[in-house]
């Protein structure tokens, strides 16, 4: 227990757990971005662009994050060395937000998919009616819809993700899962490094969790609260 009194650990647990939260935010801006692109293509798009936005969604989803992981960072290593492709040297970092932004896309696009569809569609027809392009109605009319129906299933991958961030180490990324490493090696505290580790993704995952609860609350569908607390399954 001693150990845990070291401000050396707790300051590299620290600096782990920053790389973790600032990986797994901006994978998930990256999938969010692309997610939403992706349902709208499969629910709006013209038949080919719906069956492309498909095949991406199927493929990024049955390949394992740790083998794209694996392919992706030394596949562009190998590029880069093989016709000096300077561009493609990417720091492991980069490469971890590209690969993960790409597989949370898939999963993210099904979320917001379902969003878009529980919105009805009579909303867009009236929207048309009453003169806007097709592309002012969706924007104006459907996205904020399916954003905030769109939260609980978002929880859900945040606190996926946030996991699977553990992965990167793989790359050499020094995240929270990696500086434990560390730091067991050089004390060879094996249990009460990795405990205090999975105590700390815990945390971060009731935090994020906590906040996002937060802002379901607040951006709330009027005259739909009681239905989306019946799907859901809890009391607000």
């Amino acid at each position: 227990m001693k150990l845990l009194g070291s401000w050396d650990v707790w300051r590299q647990l620290l600096q782990g757990t920053l790389v973790t939260v600032e990986l797994t935010v901006s994978l998930l801006l990256v999938g969010l971005a692309l997610g939403i692109l992706v349902a709208l293509g499969q629910v709006y798009g013209p038949r080919p662009v719906a069956l492309l936005m498909s095949g991406y969604e199927r493929f990024f989803r049955a390949m394992p994050i740790l083998v794209l992981l694996v392919v992706v960072n030394y596949g562009l290593v190998f590029l880069a060395n093989t016709y000096q492709w300077d561009w493609l040297r990417w720091p492991p970092f980069a490469v971890a937000v590209l690969v993960f932004g790409l597989h949370s896309s898939a999963y993210q696009s099904q979320i917001f998919r379902g969003a878009i569809r529980a919105i009805k569609p009579g909303q867009l027809l009236a929207a048309r009616a009453l003169g806007m392009s097709r592309l002012q109605a969706i924007r104006y009319i459907v996205l904020p819809q399916a954003l905030r129906f769109a939260i609980p299933g978002w929880s859900n991958e945040y606190s996926g993700v946030l996991k699977d961030t553990s992965f990167v180490f793989s790359i050499g990324v020094t995240e929270l899962f990696r500086q434990g490493w560390q730091i067991m090696q050089n004390t060879r505290e094996v249990f009460l490094i990795f405990i205090t580790v999975a105590l700390i993704y815990l945390a971060l995952t009731y935090l994020g969790t906590w906040l996002l609860e937060l802002v379901e609350r607040s951006w709330a569908v009027p005259g739909l609260a009681g239905q989306r607390r019946e799907e859901h399954g809890r009391v607000i």
